[in-house]
């Protein structure tokens, strides 16, 4: 069950940030100084971390949805659900232990 619930929420959360993405992107049509003034106040240790949020939402959200087409469609997908799910947990925690490192390295000027 508490897969289903972080499904439901990162895919909710992932939304936002392609609504919040789009609103902004589009200010560079309106005023170019505006579009740069947004996106300098995206640029702190904060937001840095919202990233990494946002990157592990998209991960969970991957994988999982992967893991749910195959219990859904293949024939023994609801036997191995379980197993499945470890596999989810295994590859999300190599990937986010790949991204993470680099990436707060760059937040927390670390290059």
């Amino acid at each position: 069950m508490w897969s289903w619930v972080a499904h439901r929420v990162t895919g909710v959360l992932i939304f936002f940030f392609l609504l919040v993405h789009v609103l902004d992107t589009s200010l560079v049509r309106v005023s170019p100084e505006a579009y740069d003034a947004v996106i300098g106040t995206y640029k702190n240790p904060i937001m840095g971390l919202g990233e990494a949020g946002l990157v592990a939402a998209i991960v969970f959200h991957a994988y999982n949805g992967l893991r749910l087409i195959l219990v859904d469609f293949w024939d023994k997908g609801a036997k191995y659900q379980r197993v499945l799910l470890w596999v989810v947990m295994g590859l999300f925690v190599v990937t986010m232990a790949g991204f993470l490192p680099r990436h707060l390295m760059h937040v927390f000027g670390g290059e």
